[in-house]
């Protein structure tokens, strides 16, 4: 087994965790949050998916799903098309609505389907690749994917969690 067949392995395993979480939910399901300033299901699936395109698409050389297959606009969400949810409040987690679940997966998927075109071709030699030199020590590509995945697979378990509350 080469390293880019166990991270698609592991990448979709969050996939089938999102749509897990998500199926047969409604609306008012995905945006219930369960304490004061708690995220919702619709904010940690939309929060994932975004940082796994942000993410992604920049080691990739390649455009986000969210800006290039028209996304954002779909979501018409009242924020920043750059923003990901990172360091949200809890006003702009409140702001993270969506009319459906099959919005939340459908944009899932094709973040899923380009992040493994981008795994599929990946050399285990590129793993050492910097693709941020903003951290001490840089950040590799292979450290990014794994850092991607282990924070996609903390918030659908943490959606999953929500989902169990309901």
């Amino acid at each position: 087994m080469r390293i880019h067949d166990v991270l698609i392995d592991g990448y979709g395993r969050i996939q089938e965790e999102v749509h897990a979480v998500v199926e047969g939910l409604s609306p008012d399901d995905l945006h219930t949050r369960p304490g004061d300033g708690a995220n919702s299901i619709a904010w940690l699936i939309w929060h994932l998916t975004r940082v796994q395109d942000d993410h992604v698409a920049d080691a990739a050389g390649t455009e986000q799903v969210w800006l290039g297959q028209g996304w954002a606009d779909r979501f018409g969400l009242p924020l920043p098309a750059s923003d990901t949810g990172y360091g949200h409040t809890s006003k702009q987690v409140g702001q993270v609505q969506v009319e459906s679940g099959d919005l939340l997966v459908g944009y899932y998927d094709a973040v899923h389907e380009q992040t493994l075109g981008f795994l599929g071709d990946l050399k285990d030699a590129a793993l050492d690749r910097i693709v941020d030199e903003n951290w001490d020590p840089p950040v590799t590509l292979g450290a990014r994917l794994v850092s991607v995945l282990s924070d996609d697979l903390q918030h659908v378990g943490q959606a999953a969690y929500v989902r169990g509350l309901l």
